[in-house]
């Protein structure tokens, strides 16, 4: 019988099963080693004096723990969550907020614009409120993160937007829309910006929740606003925005 193992050479009282006994019992397994192909390989045989017991990785918890009990925080203000989470990565997390609000801030902005009574484009509107809200969503979900990995969340200013979109040679809509796709591209690089440092410093965990909960979304913005970039160029300025804003209307109905 052959044993394959990652061991010094060792022996030890193994149980064996008789069959004629129906019973277990114990004989001397003297253990050798041999190298071949395929790497380390132990060869067990009966009748050896040698006592030594075959070893390995032993996990012992409560020797182990020690070290860790000496990371645990005995001051209130510190957080006993935190565990490999440097400061690179809590900035960089603080960053992150506050890109999210302020495009969530100028989506709010173009919001107050399309839904003026001498503008009246409602599907604009609807879209950019809903994109600040989501925005919004965003930066709280941040802010969430922050806390469960024991990061103080640190407000900073917000920019105050532009409260006119009206562009001589776009018209209102194609400029609103083109700056939106700005801002999507700008939010993706200050993403993957985060996912960069968490790579930096080995934080599986935060590459992870950057990947899961905001890359892939992005991509999917990206595109979806390039296409309305690309429709609002072949209408012009006049009656196809219109148009444009009833389709809008039409799939926010649809997909409620």
């Amino acid at each position: 019988m052959l044993l394959r193992a990652v061991a010094a050479s060792s022996s030890s009282s193994l149980p064996l099963f008789n069959a004629n006994a129906e019973q277990w019992r114990s004989v001397p397994v003297r253990f050798s080693t041999r190298k071949n192909a395929s790497g380390l390989v132990v060869c067990a045989t009966k009748g050896s004096s040698n006592n030594r017991v075959l070893t390995g990785v032993v996990f012992e918890p409560f020797e182990e723990v020690k070290k860790e009990l000496d990371l645990v925080p005995t001051v209130p203000q510190v957080s006993l969550a935190r565990h490999k989470y440097v400061d690179d990565s809590e900035a960089a997390v603080n960053e992150q907020i506050n890109v999210e609000y302020n495009v969530s801030y100028v989506y709010h902005a173009m919001f107050a614009y399309f839904d003026r009574d001498n503008v009246a484009l409602r599907g604009l509107a609807r879209f950019f409120k809903e994109s600040s809200e989501e925005e919004r969503g965003h930066a709280e979900k941040l802010m969430e993160y922050q806390n469960k990995r024991g990061g103080k969340v640190k407000l900073q200013s917000i920019v105050m937007p532009l409260s006119e979109f009206d562009h001589a040679d776009k018209g209102d809509a194609l400029y609103a829309m083109e700056l939106a796709l700005s801002l999507e591209k700008l939010t993706n690089e200050k993403l993957l910006n985060l996912h960069s440092v968490a790579s930096k410093n080995g934080d599986v965990q935060l590459a992870d929740f950057v990947e899961s909960e905001f890359l892939g979304e992005q991509v999917e913005a990206i595109k979806r606003i390039s296409e309305y970039v690309a429709q609002l160029r072949r209408v012009g300025k006049g009656h196809g925005v219109w148009h444009f804003n009833q389709m809008l209307l039409d799939e926010e109905e649809g997909a409620a």
